[in-house]
């Protein structure tokens, strides 16, 4: 029995042309390798970002160190004035009014300290709120705006690193993305640096002081090297005694991991600033 053909594109079972076919293929290919490319190109993107979410981080957790130490402190010298007047049995009327007045003023001193405390506190939870939304945002559709956010944060980086801090500023505000720069760390080392220029370790110490956990773990030499310098500048004005004073507190602590550069710098005393020894000229 003879089966008669059907037209082409009469059926269901259709026969289709190895061009039909191979064109759809590639449709196929091309509409599924797209989303999948922008998602791979998307999660390189984010691996960078660990120093974008780090930062705000790390300060974070440093203003809650910080002010649970205030808070400790305070709080442990009231009860212990507290302790001091309860166990006194000689006390006058008025030594006990006056000590009663001292706790009041340095507990509305705390009290004042927790508020500016909490208030740092949530500035900071709100920018490492505000970069978790900023992450939590991309997604394959809005990638080229979102990286176009990227590069002005990038800028604003850059900027700060090179001491343009006016246009770094002028560039997160016109672009309003204060919350994900960090030029406000920039500008604390601006403090620092112009203080060093101008000849003055003041600045560079206290950072040093707020960082003295971190600069211990990397076994930095920072404030070493500024101890050193603030000892060479007393020996330098003649002030030896302050000089000796100041090398016992400040630089003998670090005699047993840099005893060669501690005793060279010693050897300054000796040594008048019009030398021709090279090394201490």
């Amino acid at each position: 029995m003879e089966i008669d053909p059907l037209p082409n594109g009469s059926g269901s079972n259709a026969a289709t042309s190895p061009e039909t076919a191979a064109t759809t293929t590639a449709i196929t290919v091309t509409s599924n390798t797209a989303p999948s490319s922008k998602l791979s190109h998307l999660t390189e993107s984010l691996k960078l970002e660990h120093q974008f979410l780090r930062v705000p981080f790390e300060h974070f957790k440093k203003t809650i160190r910080t002010n649970h130490r205030t808070v400790e402190k305070e709080v442990s010298a009231v009860i212990s004035s507290v302790t001091d007047v309860a166990d006194s049995d000689e006390i006058s009327k008025d030594d006990a009014i006056l000590s009663l007045t001292s706790l009041v003023s340095r507990l509305q001193g705390i009290k004042r300290k927790l508020e500016e405390g909490s208030h740092a506190e949530n500035l900071q939870a709100h920018r490492c709120r505000a970069r978790l939304d900023h992450l939590d945002s991309v997604d394959a559709e809005n990638l080229s705006e979102w990286n176009n956010v990227r590069l002005k944060r990038i800028l604003v980086d850059y900027m700060s690193r090179m001491s343009y801090y006016d246009s770094a500023m002028k560039l997160a505000e016109s672009s309003n993305i204060q919350e994900l720069v960090d030029i406000d760390v920039f500008q604390e080392a601006k403090k620092v640096i112009d203080g060093l220029r101008n000849q003055e370790v003041g600045p560079a110490l206290a950072w040093c002081a707020d960082n003295k956990s971190r600069l211990k773990k990397s076994k930095s030499k920072f404030e070493f090297q500024l101890r050193l310098q603030e000892f060479v500048e007393l020996v330098r004005a003649e002030n030896y005694m302050r000089a000796i004073s100041y090398a016992r507190r400040y630089l003998s602590p670090w005699g047993a991991t840099h005893l060669k550069e501690f005793q060279r710098v010693m050897a300054t005393l000796a040594v008048r600033s019009h030398t021709e020894c090279a090394k201490y000229k």
